[in-house]
């Protein structure tokens, strides 16, 4: 089964090998038929610490690393980390 792949900004490194990512999502509000935008941030885990605030990365979905880390920081040469 494929893992799902989401494209988000960096909000926060200060855990050590976990980069915290704002994944944004538009959709058209099925009353007022306005786009509306609602984000929610994801723990991501990084091997490498190599996430940088404000960085646009790709995360994708893995088995669980700890409490919160479901999800993967993807390489930057799109390899398998």
């Amino acid at each position: 089964m494929p893992r799902r792949v989401m494209e988000g900004v960096v909000v926060s490194t200060k855990q050590d090998k976990t980069a915290i990512v704002r994944v944004e999502r538009r959709f058209l509000h099925p009353l007022l038929k306005k786009t509306v935008r609602r984000s929610k941030r994801y723990h991501a885990h990084d091997e490498a610490n190599a996430a940088v605030e404000g960085q646009t990365i790709m995360i994708r979905e893995c088995p669980p690393k700890s409490k919160l880390k479901r999800w993967e920081v993807v390489p930057a040469d799109g390899g398998d980390a």
